[in-house]
């Protein structure tokens, strides 16, 4: 089974890089290779010049990892997550109590502080992931698709804090598969589906190539029900299928 298939694509400093796709794209797999979690079977993949078989050490030191998945300590408190993140970076425990401050402000969520896990909303918990994924002050920050199950007051949220990452030249790799998402966030991204990448370019351009001015996106039907719908379509408008 391969998960993705020869991709070819370069990221510049301080860009929000994304990659936009369906469920089983090959996005997550992509992002795991790029945080040295799982290894490439062929090819090359460097990170700030790093190749990650060589120096999978030094570029975790320089990443900020936001997975999809909640996978936050249920036992600890807000502040404690933070605090117990922080000692796989060897941070100093004077200087790791001061980081925490600065996230839990940044995310909004200093009076949530000395609530556990569990007590959180989905758009909490989330606020909290990527206050995790950003404390060792990465220079690269990827977040595997950020928004996904949040309401839209949430969803907004978020997408003005990448922006503020942005502003202070984070470098920002993410995966959604919300069009829209990708369109407001990211300077280029790609197109992927079945593990290859289909189109790269800016939002605009991809927009404008690929689906014209009109852009239907179904969520939430099942597979025969979108055959259909795309069926009908092709039969009235001229259409692009991206998976």
């Amino acid at each position: 089974l391969t998960a993705v298939n020869g991709i070819d694509f370069s990221i510049d400093s301080g860009e929000v890089f994304g990659f936009l796709g369906p469920n089983g794209a090959g996005k997550t797999t992509t992002m795991k290779m790029i945080y040295c979690f799982i290894e490439p079977t062929a090819g090359i993949l460097k990170v700030a010049g790093m190749n990650v078989t060589e120096k999978p050490r030094e570029i975790k030191a320089i990443l900020g990892v936001v997975p999809q998945d909640n996978n936050l300590d249920p036992d600890l408190t807000v502040q404690g997550n933070l605090i117990a993140y922080s000692r796989y970076f060897d941070i100093p425990n004077k200087d790791a109590k001061a980081r925490v401050e600065e996230l839990l402000d940044l995310m909004q969520l200093s009076d949530k502080r000395k609530v556990v896990i569990d007590e959180l909303s989905g758009g909490m918990r989330r606020r909290l992931t990527i206050a995790r994924g950003l404390i060792n002050n990465p220079k690269i920050l990827i977040l595997d698709e950020p928004t996904v199950g949040l309401d839209p007051q949430a969803r907004h949220l978020i997408w003005q804090k990448v922006r503020q990452f942005r502003s202070q030249g984070i470098t920002i790799i993410l995966t959604t598969h919300y069009m829209d998402e990708a369109a407001y966030l990211c300077d280029r991204l790609v197109i992927m589906n079945q593990g290859k990448i289909l189109a790269e370019g800016k939002p605009e351009e991809l927009i404008a190539k690929h689906v014209g001015e009109e852009v239907v996106e179904l969520k939430g039907i099942q597979e025969p029900e979108a055959e259909m719908v795309t069926r009908r379509f092709k039969e009235r408008f001229h259409t692009e299928h991206f998976g």
